[in-house]
């Protein structure tokens, strides 16, 4: 999973890392030159023009083409002529005249550095693998999503199972890999892997759990049977992962199921637009509000709908009224619905942090984790939560138990993570966090700008601002405040003070 690395006369450049070596000492090279060089030297030999490389070093806006000159003469003088050890003639990168530039060098790439494989938990260690559609039908791909996520949901629940999250089992979906790697990667023991085919009214289903450790099967079988029965087959498979792991059933208390499953369909493919943009959120709105009509008694949809409102009003610029008190009654019916359903406590009790009713907030977050305590989303949501409050460290280690539940998360665990180390004065790692790929083109930037705003690198937090008021034209500083579910006025004040040095409007 990790990017390649690069090598040229003495030099290693690793882009992920974000790091120039030279002879295995550190060069001190910017940010935007990192990001030319890491262009130019992915296509060695090729003309780059100059729209292509200036999108790649700075992202998402327009600058002048001098800004680009710039750059690259700063990076011949850091790099030197490419002769042997720093000796010879010539140029590392050669100017194309009226179309752009060309790295000219050899170029080696070399493996990725292998992280070090996260340790095992104390409790048997599970990750489900996204179950291959073998149908003929491509469309019937989100029907075996949905199979996965819902298996994953229902071995989280298993207080004696330590379970990966979707995100990061996702980021395998279409990937040939070893299963031993896979289980290295994500610091687990067992992979449940599989296949369905969905028709005529009926489901094909193969199952088979691995000991990555060892290789074996513990566990396979054949399911076959009408499609009304999908619910059932998750169950059975639940419980058979189950009964060879702890060795006994813990049958954890019934969830609400959909009667209907085209209003299963649409949740399955509403949740994975919802935080994506705010075209894919309206999008997410239309199938959410359908699937609550044809199954009003479906709790995961009124929570995702609730989600919905939440996000359109916090996140996407739309109208406070009436989208806050929907959200909340929303998320109130779903947990009448089905009080047994972690998620819709947690999204309940992100609502009601929202409100300033935090009593009854930490009420339902317990309420989750009791019901789930491998829910990595509830825990990253907590720590923003926590961060707020004032209660720094106490958020850091609920966001790093988000990212051991969740290795390869979405881009919000990173806007958490940066946020709660902006609020503990730990501005470099939070500037490192913020500049990650995963995070850095979303509204996390605030929070960058702000970080380097405290270091003092003023240019760079300007820079940072521009590019977040492109994407958030409306954002001010005091709506932001009043919005957020601040606790703690020392947290508070530290917050303004960053945004008000990086030059944030007001």
């Amino acid at each position: 999973m990790q990017g390649e690395r690069f090598a040229f006369g003495p030099f290693v450049l690793d882009p992920g890392a974000g790091t120039l070596l030279r002879n295995d000492d550190p060069v001190a090279v910017g940010y935007r030159g990192l990001k030319l060089l890491a262009a130019l030297v992915a296509k060695p030999g090729e003309i780059l023009g100059k729209a292509e490389l200036m999108d790649a070093a700075w992202p998402g806006t327009a600058v002048e083409e001098g800004n680009l000159t710039v750059q690259i003469a700063q990076l011949r003088k850091l790099l030197g002529p490419p002769g042997i050890m720093g000796e010879g003639g010539g140029e590392w990168i050669t100017t194309v005249p009226r179309v752009g530039y060309r790295f000219t060098g050899a170029v080696k790439q070399l493996a990725g550095a292998k992280p070090k494989p996260l340790p095992l938990p104390d409790k048997p260690s599970i990750a489900v693998l996204p179950f291959v559609n073998f149908g003929n039908d491509a469309g019937q791909d989100s029907f075996c999503d949905g199979l996965t996520e819902d298996l994953i949901t229902d071995l989280s629940r298993i207080s004696g199972l330590f379970v990966i999250a979707r995100n990061s089992t996702f980021a395998y979906k279409g990937k040939a890999m070893d299963v031993r790697e896979i289980a290295r990667e994500l610091g687990v023991r067992y992979l449940l892997e599989g296949s369905a085919r969905r028709d005529a009214g009926r489901v094909r289903i193969n199952a088979q759990l691995v000991d990555a450790a060892s290789g074996d099967h513990l566990w396979a079988e054949r399911f076959d049977r009408g499609l009304d029965d999908i619910f059932a087959v998750q169950d059975e498979v639940t419980a058979k992962i189950v009964e060879a792991l702890l060795g006994r059933l813990r049958a954890p208390p019934p969830r609400n199921r959909p009667t209907n499953l085209d209003a299963y369909d649409l949740c399955v493919r509403a949740r994975k637009l919802i935080d994506d943009s705010p075209q894919t959120a309206r999008e997410a709105h239309l199938m959410l509000t359908r699937a609550v009509a044809l199954d009003p008694h479906y709790a995961e949809a009124y929570r995702w709908l609730a989600m919905n409102h939440w996000m359109g009003w916090v996140h996407w610029g739309e109208p406070i009224d009436p989208n806050r008190r929907i959200a909340l009654e929303l998320a109130r019916k779903a947990v009448a619905i089905d009080p047994n359903d972690a998620g819709c406590h947690w999204v309940l009790g992100n609502l009601l942090a929202y409100e300033h009713e935090f009593a009854e907030s930490e009420a339902e977050f317990a309420r989750a984790f009791e019901l789930d305590p491998n829910e990595a989303d509830a825990w990253a949501t907590l720590s923003d939560i926590t961060t707020l409050a004032g209660r720094v460290e106490e958020a850091l280690e609920q966001i790093r138990k988000a990212f051991r539940l969740n290795p390869f998360p979405p881009s919000w665990y990173y806007l958490t993570l940066g946020q709660a180390q902006y609020a503990a004065r730990d501005y470099a790692g939070a500037v490192e966090t913020l500049r990650r790929d995963e995070t850095y083109r979303t509204s996390s930037r605030r929070f960058l700008a702000a970080s380097l705003a405290q270091l003092g690198r003023l240019e760079e937090a300007r820079t940072e601002v521009e590019l977040f008021l492109v994407g958030n034209p409306h954002f001010t500083t005091r709506h932001w405040v009043w919005t957020e579910p601040f606790r703690d006025d020392a947290t508070r004040e530290h917050f303004l003070d960053g945004f008000g040095k990086a030059g944030l409007p007001d």
